[in-house]
């Protein structure tokens, strides 16, 4: 698994490297091209990353102008993190990274389907039994 996931990071480096992003960084946008204006608590669940992980990745995505990072007004203990109209506008990437994959891959449509199916039963197992 690690080195399939070594060489699929290898894989779409050319295309992020145009953009000047990090595969992590692109899966925080990833994130909130799905649903914008998550607490980071939100986005470190979903991405499967402790905060130590995920809060320089998002310092990292604001430096450079693509996110933003505010108070939750509802929660001030909170932090949310949106995108910024130069992250926003990134969004097509996701599509042609997609496309990528699925070209160097070579797998039909149901295939990666079942793929991403199988990913996430292991990584749920794997959850459950280091929580055990």
């Amino acid at each position: 698994l690690y080195s399939t996931s070594r060489q699929m990071t290898a894989a779409y480096r050319p295309i992020l490297d145009e953009h000047h992003l990090t595969y992590p960084q692109y899966l925080v946008l990833l994130a909130l091209w799905e649903r914008d204006g998550q607490s980071v608590k939100d986005l470190a669940a979903r991405l499967h990353l402790d905060y130590g992980t995920l809060s320089p990745l998002v310092k990292r995505l604001e430096a450079h102008g693509r996110v933003v990072r505010a108070r939750n007004p509802a929660d001030e203990r909170s932090t949310l993190v949106t995108l910024t109209e130069e992250g926003a506008a990134l969004r097509p990437l996701a599509t042609r990274i997609y496309a990528h994959g699925a070209e160097i891959l070579d797998m039909s449509e149901a295939d990666l389907v079942t793929l991403r199916r199988l990913v996430g039963t292991v990584r749920e197992r794997l959850s459950a039994a280091a929580g055990a």
